[in-house]
């Protein structure tokens, strides 16, 4: 097979690499203060908890070692994360954090700035702590005399407030909560968006190879020139259009495999009106959730 073009959707930030030596970054204005960068209550299994000292400021990040090939950089309601293999050293991890600094505590503050104006900061992941889910915010409780978590809003059509059950107990930690929570938003996702790609295959009259959920870190979706799509599944906190936008951005590039005018033609074609949907999805990028 020939090489195979793949198209990602608003994938404008790159995944960090070992850097050999870190170029110094301007200090921060007077007007820029510190961004708190402090170990969260509780680490993933494996992980631990690291700081370097940027020439903006310290920073303070979750160290998890995998099998990946380079080190990844990501921001989560945890603050940092950073992925390396096993065989990176503790220098080099150093090294490609303060090469970032600048990307990374941009993400920070604006991570900050939506944690203070949702006022989630410290209630997401306990009992009554809420989360957006297709638009709405439903909120959490936990029950371990439930086997699975129960949500006993529609499906596919919540309302703010609905409850979502999860079978925990009423002491589990924060690491538990959001792990259950997340196991069932992808079982959402995978339901919801298999519905939505099969309206708009309909729609368009093309045929996809085979579709599945992605936890990428910088694109909410993407489209290979062999028929592969794949969605992040944290779109599921959007409302429905804003899933209908990206679902019908990567089947148009079944069609047309670049961003030209033909393609944002066929956009339209499949999914009139779509430009709303698509200039508040550019607002956000799929690091900063669930924190939108």
């Amino acid at each position: 097979m020939g090489h195979i073009k793949q198209l990602e959707l608003f994938s404008d930030t790159p995944a960090a690499q070992p850097a050999p030596v870190p170029v110094p970054a301007p200090r921060p204005s007077p007007s820029e203060s510190a961004i708190p960068t402090a170990c969260p209550p509780s680490l993933p299994p494996g992980a631990r908890w690291r700081e370097v000292r940027a020439p903006e400021q310290p920073i303070g990040f979750v160290l998890q070692r995998s099998r990946r090939k380079s080190i990844g950089l990501t921001i989560n309601d945890d603050g940092l994360q950073v992925t390396a293999p096993n065989w990176v050293t503790l220098g080099q991890i150093d090294a490609a954090v303060i090469e970032k600094s600048a990307w990374v505590l941009g993400k920070l503050r604006l991570r900050q700035a939506r944690q203070q104006q949702l006022a989630t900061a410290d209630t997401l992941w306990q009992h009554g702590g809420q989360i957006p889910y297709l638009g709405k915010r439903i909120v959490l409780a936990l029950d371990d005399t439930q086997k699975t978590p129960v949500f006993t809003g529609s499906p596919f059509s919540p309302r703010d407030g609905d409850p979502l059950c999860l079978a925990l107990p009423a002491n589990a930690g924060r690491s538990r909560i959001r792990d259950s929570v997340h196991s069932w938003l992808q079982q959402q996702a995978l339901a919801w968006f298999e519905l939505r790609l099969q309206h708009f295959l309909a729609v368009s009259g093309l045929s996809i190879r085979r579709w599945r959920l992605s936890s990428a870190a910088t694109r909410w979706g993407s489209c290979s020139s062999d028929g592969n799509i794949m969605l992040n599944w944290r779109l599921i906190h959007f409302e429905p259009d804003i899933i209908d936008y990206v679902i019908a951005h990567e089947i148009a590039h079944l069609r047309v495999m670049n961003h030209s005018k033909d393609f944002w033609r066929e956009v339209g074609r499949i999914l009139p009106g779509f430009e709303r949907a698509r200039d508040a999805l550019r607002q956000h990028d799929p690091g900063s959730l669930p924190l939108i």
